[in-house]
Formats: structure tokens, sequence, C-alpha cells
């Protein structure tokens, strides 16, 4: 069925394109352009108007957003423990393409990327100096902040990412779908995820891929510029924003042409193993065993209220606080996940859903928690004990937050350089990651489309963030981001209904002697069908 679908996919060319989803393909560039252009011409009016319907559902579905998004981590603890942990994201002997090390660096770099550095100290610090009730500047404010930025950056919203992954990789690799975000509705809808509503699902995957991505390169080249400025005081202008976008696309571009193997997965290596350099320096520069104090009791207290942040909604509390922070990012996760569940099923065919679940689950969690630890605490700390003044940053140019923390430290100019590079690499590795999957999307599920149409997406995106940047529409472009994720959160909901579906129809039919996998596609509902049997045009596209 997949093959036949390929096949049809393939008569439907575009120009240069050998290999695109037309519905998907035009559908998607026209919209993406059409809101970009509204965004330049009347980027005050979309930016009120994002704020409004962000504020509206945060007053009328806040409750939806954090019950969603309480179960994801569940179910796919669940899944890692029981009877399925076993079943493999592939055929049954298949083994993983890429190596512990090299999985574990494309996963960090693909699901956080730029954001660990423009928000590490940011966002600690604003929970510090104005908590969601408590006073701002003490002890206790010090503890929650710590405590909320690992319940942002932590395990749910990674679950997230493991919940949109699993779910594509399943029935991707084990029933031969196109990896998109159609495939999972096969049980509900069969053949029509070829036809309309396929077409729709994968559109809106596109778009919030694009328009994410866009918004954190432009996130990461105004830190770019920031860095550059503190090291060799360029000052800050769209100017050399723009210069630092087009620089940093053609490397992103090259690195497209170079495929994933010798592209993304070399460049994901180099990337954490420079953000590790930069991680372990500032432990060494910093108040050490406070921060090593801190992660410790963070951790804690973070385990111990975890169920209680979970379905904390705010309710008989005045303020907007959760819809500024706690919303923002549910919201800013889903509407990335078709992205990065994407690009991370891409990456794990071949892993049992245990290992993938610890993998994916646990292991960036941690990674995140100490990273929020050394440079949110260490902010904390320079703010507390008056050796800076880092307050102004957090109301003022948050990209500048970062740098004027290692100003406060010793061997300022060495880590800021070093910064520097590791947000050009996480730029390009998010710009590549995020070319490759809008590839796949727009060329029917593909998982290796040629690299002419990476090529396109990867200057689109470029394009995209310049537009913004010049438009100042940026902040309208990333609210309306988050406003995506509410229809994609009722999305994953019943993907992980459809995921239980598939593998419990699958362990029927194994325990049943008498049946054989093609009974157990049947029962599901996933028929499949020879190469070339039948009309490859049956199922219309």
């Amino acid at each position: 069925m997949a093959d036949s679908y390929q096949k049809q996919v393939a008569t439907r060319r575009l120009l240069v394109f050998p290999h695109v989803a037309a519905p998907v393909f035009v559908a998607s560039a026209v919209l993406i352009f059409a809101f970009v252009g509204l965004g330049i011409g009347y980027h005050a009016a979309m930016a009120g108007i994002a704020r409004q319907i962000h504020l509206w559902i945060a007053d009328n579905l806040g409750w939806f957003y954090t019950g969603a998004v309480a179960v994801f981590p569940v179910f796919a603890v669940a899944l890692a423990v029981s009877r399925y942990g076993d079943v493999r994201l592939g055929d049954p002997l298949e083994r993983p393409k890429y190596r512990r090390v090299t999985w574990f660096a494309m996963l960090f770099s693909a699901g956080m990327g730029i954001g660990l550095l423009f928000w590490s100290v940011a966002e600690p610090l604003s929970h510090y100096l104005a908590p969601p009730y408590g006073e701002g500047g003490t002890r206790e404010a010090g503890h929650l902040a710590l405590r909320l930025t690992f319940f942002h950056w932590g395990l749910h919203a990674w679950a997230i990412y493991v919940v949109t992954a699993l779910g594509l990789a399943f029935f991707a690799f084990r029933h031969k779908l196109p990896l998109s975000l159609r495939s999972v509705f096969y049980p509900l809808v069969g053949d029509r995820i070829y036809g309309s509503f396929g077409h729709v699902v994968d559109v809106f995957a596109v778009i919030g891929t694009m328009f994410g991505v866009a918004t954190s390169l432009g996130l990461g080249v105004m830190q770019v510029n920031s860095g550059l400025d503190y090291l060799f005081d360029i000052g800050q202008s769209h100017t050399a924003q723009l210069l630092l976008i087009a620089g940093i696309t053609a490397a992103a571009t090259a690195s497209v042409v170079s495929g994933l193997d010798n592209g993304i997965a070399k460049l994901s290596r180099v990337n954490v193993f420079a953000a590790l350099v930069m991680l372990v320096s500032v432990l060494a520069l910093g108040p050490t065993s406070f921060l090593l104090d801190a992660f410790l009791e963070g951790t804690g207290e973070y385990l111990h209220k975890l169920i209680e942040l979970s379905l904390w909604t705010q309710a008989t509390e005045d303020g907007s606080w959760q819809a500024d922070w706690t919303l923002f990012y549910w919201g800013w996760w889903i509407s990335w996940s078709p992205f990065v569940g994407t690009f991370i099923a891409r990456v794990s065919r071949g892993r049992t859903i245990r290992e993938f679940v610890i993998g994916v689950l646990l292991v960036p969690t941690i990674a995140v928690m100490l990273w929020m630890t050394v440079f949110g605490a260490s902010a904390i700390y320079v703010q507390h004990t008056g050796a800076a003044a880092l307050a102004g940053y957090v109301d003022g140019e948050v990209s500048q937050a970062f740098f004027a923390l290692l100003d406060a430290l010793p061997g300022a100019t060495a880590t800021a350089a070093l910064a520097t590079v590791i947000v050009m690499l996480f730029f390009v590795t998010s710009s590549d990651s995020g070319s490759l999957v809008i590839d796949m999307l727009t060329a029917g599920g593909h998982d290796d489309p040629p690299r002419v149409q990476r090529v396109f997406w990867a200057i689109t995106e470029g394009v995209v963030a310049a537009t913004l940047l010049l438009g100042g529409g940026l902040q309208a472009l990333q609210t309306a981001a988050i406003t995506t994720g509410l229809p994609i959160a009722a999305i994953l909901l019943l993907l992980c209904y459809t995921l239980y579906r598939g593998l419990a129809t699958e362990r029927i039919a194994t325990n049943a002697e008498d049946e054989g996998p093609e009974s157990s596609a049947k029962r599901m509902g996933l028929e499949t069908r020879a190469v070339g049997e039948g009309d490859p045009t049956s199922h219309r596209a």
C-alpha cells in the first residue's frame, strides 16, 4: 500500500522536484508565504490577534492543555514497562543504524537546540525575581525557579516527542505506511489518509514545523548577534542579523546536501561535544559546590512535586503567569512535535519501545536539567550575591542575558566565543533537520527524499526567518505557533489510542497459532499489498 502511494506521488511532479506530494507541497508553500506576507504588512494587527487567541485559549482551554500534557509521560512510561516494551520499531530482526552516542546527540540537537542557550539564564532568573506565588528574590523563590524550569523542560516536554515519534515509527516501520503524521490515523479512517484528510494533516504539520523552526532561527540569530557584539562590538541591527541568517543558512544548506549521515549526524556530535565543554567550563568557573547542591536538591523537589505541578491550573489564583509560561511551553512543544517526532522516528528505527522511551525520555531530561541548573542557578547566585546585575536583561534584551552571565565569570571571552559557535551549530542542525522533516512530509512520507527539495526548504526557512525579523512579526508568529498546539494536542491523544490499538492487535495475532502477519494487519485495518499489485493510482492523492 505504501509502495503504491509512493508510485502515485512520483507521478505528480512539480517543475524540478522529482519526488513531491503535490497537494501538500503546493498548499504548504502557498500558505506559508501568504502568512508571512500578512505578517510583514500587518504585523501589529497580527500580533494583537494572535495574543488575543492565546489568552482566550489559556482562559477557556488551559485545563485541556494541562490534562493532555499530563497524560503523555504516563502513557510513555506505561508502554515501556508493559509487555509491549520489547516490540521493535522495525522488522523483528532489525537493529539500530546509529550508535547510542550519535543517536543521543541527534535527539538533543533537534529536540531543544537554540532554546537551551536562549532561555537557560532568562527563565530561571525570571521565576526567581517574579515567581507565580510568594515573594521574589528569596531562597524559596530560588528553589521554585529551578523546579518550574525543570518542569517546563523536563519529562513532559520530552514525553510529547516520545508519543509522537512512537506512533510515527510504529506505523511506518512495522506496517510500511508513509513516515508522516497522516499514517497514525489509518486504524480510524483507513485509505482516507491518502486523500484530502491526510493532506490536511500533513499540511498542518508542515506549517507548524516551518514557523516553529523559523521562529527558533530568529531567536538564535539574535543571540549570535549578541555574542558577536560582545566579542567584537559590531552592534546589533537587522543588517547584521540578515547577514548572519544568510551565512548560517548557507552552512545548513551545505549540511543538507551532505545527507543525514555526513551532515546532521556529524554536526550533532560536534555540537553536543562543544555544549559539554561549555557546561563543564561554567560548572568549574562558577560556584561549583552551590551548583551541584542545587542540582541534587532541585531534582528531588521536582520529582516530589511532579504530580502537583502536572495538574496545576492556577484556578484559584489571579494573574496570567501560567498562560505566559506553562501553557506557552506546552503549546510550543506540541506545535514542534510533528517536526521533532518525525525526525526522532527517522533516526530511531530498529530500537525497541523500551529502549526508545528510556533514551528519548530520561537521558535528554537529565541532561537538560543539569544544563539549566549550571546556567540558571549560576545566574540566580550572581544576582543574589550582587556580583552582577542581571535582572534588567530579563525584561529587556533576553538574548543578551546568557552573555551577561558569562561576563560575570572568569574566562568570559573564551566562553562567550564558544557559546556563539554552539548557537551557530544549533542553528545549522535545527535548519537541517527541519528541512529534512518538511521535505519528507511534502514527499508523501518518503524517508530519504531527493536533496534538491531539502535545499529548497532550507533556503525557505532562512527566508522566512529573515522576513519575520524585517517585518517585526517574530513575536506574532511565535504566538501563532503556540496556538497551533491546541488541535495537535487532540491529535496526539488520538495517536495514543491508535498506537495502543495497533500494539494490542499485533499481540493478539502473535499469540494466535492460526494467524499470521496478514491477519494481524487486517485486524487493525492495515492490510498490506505487494509491490505492483493492483492499480498504483487506486488511492487518490
